[in-house]
């Protein structure tokens, strides 16, 4: 795989978090790590809903 980048492509950095931001991805990342996660096939089945006239709203019990 080549790392070159086609004709007239610029990577443009990424601007800096916001404290706020930093917070709650160290808050993810500490759920993560302690196992608080919800299965992809859970939420692949929930999001199959959207649109749809049985359409869920999001399981509570993913906000604990």
């Amino acid at each position: 795989m080549s790392d070159e980048k086609p004709p007239g492509f610029e990577e443009t950095p990424a601007p800096p978090l916001t404290d706020e931001e930093v917070v709650a991805l160290l808050e993810a990342e500490a759920d993560a790590d302690a196992g608080r996660v919800v299965p992809h096939s859970e939420v692949a089945k929930w999001l199959a809903t959207w649109g749809t006239p049985d359409e869920k709203p999001m399981p509570a019990s993913w906000l604990k």
